[in-house]
């Protein structure tokens, strides 16, 4: 036990370092920015991902009168951009979007026009993806318990590389975790946000499905290889692997609704 609580805090450290990176990254987290706005910095958030069933607001902070237009369209599709003049409520500019269908995307952009000043300022077009709302006590142990396994994962590999006793024992939970998290949790999540139950391999090439599957796959083999003999080697492998697997973008190439053939796609 002497000096295995370096162990813990480390692997402790790696997981909230690999959430932090998953909040800031992926095609659907919020992008932010800064604009001038009349000599005055302003930030904003432009929305990356919405549940359908509901309109999605625009909305860009300003000073004074600043004007603003939102252009949309439905994503890869031969549409017409939509114009919208946004509304001027309480120096905050405002432009609702209709909802689309779970995995359908609208394309976005928004141009603004400072008071006294002659030029369009555009910002850089923004992609959202609309999705079946899914519930709390499905979503938040979700995300828990994947996060959960991460951690244990850290935990076991650094015990295999510090030569430490009940690698296998934290292996195992390791596995059972990301059983419970990923493979039961994780597909009623999916059911719930876009009506399939799994899109990875063998019925998709869903990259956050087939990020989950690999994960699994490499402590399945490393708690296998070390049954009867130890080989820390293969907690090593599969530690640095989970690492790899979360160094991923979350929702990166995944469920797209297809507008021209009316069917969800990945990738």
């Amino acid at each position: 036990m002497k000096k295995q609580w370096m162990f813990w805090a480390l692997a402790f450290l790696i997981t909230l370092s690999a959430a932090y990176y998953q909040r800031i990254t992926g095609p659907t987290y919020p992008r932010k920015g800064t604009l001038i706005n009349n000599n005055t910095i302003l930030k904003y958030k432009l929305t990356r991902s919405s549940d359908t069933g509901k309109d999605l607001n625009i909305k860009i902070p300003i000073t004074n009168n600043t004007k603003g237009f939102l252009f949309y369209k439905r994503y890869n599709t031969s549409d017409d951009f939509t114009v919208i003049e946004m509304k001027n409520q309480k120096d905050t500019l405002i432009a609702a979007m209709p909802s689309q269908p779970p995995a359908g995307k609208l394309y976005y952009t928004i141009r603004l026009k400072p008071e006294g000043q002659n030029n369009w300022a555009t910002e850089k077009p923004v992609v959202v993806r609309f999705k079946g709302t899914v519930p709390a006590w499905v979503l938040i142990p979700h995300i828990f318990f994947m996060f959960l396994a991460m951690f244990f994962s850290n935990f076991t590999g650094l015990l295999a590389l510090g030569k430490r006793n009940k690698q296998m024992k934290y292996a195992v939970i390791t596995l059972a975790i990301t059983i419970i998290g990923g493979l039961f949790l994780g597909p009623v999540v999916q059911k719930y946000a876009f009506g399939e139950l799994w899109t990875g391999v063998p019925f998709g090439w869903d990259l956050t499905d087939n990020k989950l599957l690999i994960g699994f796959i490499g402590w399945l083999v490393a708690v296998f290889a070390n049954y009867k003999k130890e080989r820390r080697g293969w907690f090593i492998f599969a530690a640095i692997l989970t690492l790899i697997v979360y160094s991923i973008p979350h929702s990166m190439f995944g469920s797209q609704l297809d507008y021209n053939s009316g069917v969800i796609k990945q990738g």
